[in-house]
């Protein structure tokens, strides 16, 4: 554990422009299209198959620039944007979730498996995998199915964010890892 005592040491992350180039393992970065456009790789490849959709505009509260939990969600892609295109910042990681199939072939990660109390197996997310991200403009993010996500977060008080998930997601689909508690540390984004 890298902590100096119990206080966790802080890693400064310099967040990257959100694109769809930059942001490609973590998810989609969807932008505006012309109206009328037919469906195509450019909008979301969404799975929402595993339940009842829900899109809702969720208001957050004093969320600065600094995370130490990190969640994902095996059952579904998540879409997040900021009502209003305002500036805001999200940690990632690639998703880690395991198949069966992936447990019995790889001896070499079979230590670091985890089960989460939603049932299905993932390795835990390393320090040195986090990245952040900023999202300016009229854009959200669609996370692939179990990327590993902290925020949205921001700068003011307060922001209201699009959030496309399921009805349930947040009770039974909800896997977090805790970096203060499990690795000493937490994420200041400095931008």
């Amino acid at each position: 554990m890298a902590t100096t005592g119990s206080v966790p040491i802080a890693k400064k992350l310099k967040p990257t422009e959100a694109t769809p180039e930059t942001f490609h393992e973590f998810g989609q970065v969807i932008e505006a299209s012309p109206d009328g456009d037919e469906f195509g790789p450019r909008d979301a490849q969404l799975d929402l198959s595993r339940g009842i959709p829900r899109f809702y505009i969720m208001r957050i509260e004093d969320r600065p620039l600094k995370f130490s939990n990190i969640t994902h969600h095996a059952n579904v892609t998540q879409c997040l944007g900021s009502v209003g295109g305002h500036v805001w910042y999200l940690g990632v990681a690639k998703p880690s979730i395991l198949d069966a199939n992936e447990i019995k072939e790889d001896s070499n990660i079979n230590d670091n498996i985890v089960q989460s109390s939603c049932g299905h197996f993932y390795v835990p997310p390393r320090v040195e995998d986090i990245h952040a991200f900023r999202v300016t403009g009229s854009k959200f993010l669609k996370l692939h199915r179990g990327t590993w996500h902290a925020g949205p977060i921001f700068k003011g008080d307060v922001m209201d964010f699009y959030n496309l998930e399921l009805s349930n997601t947040n009770v039974v689909d909800h896997t977090k890892h805790d970096f203060a508690k499990e690795n000493g540390v937490i994420f200041l984004i400095e931008d």
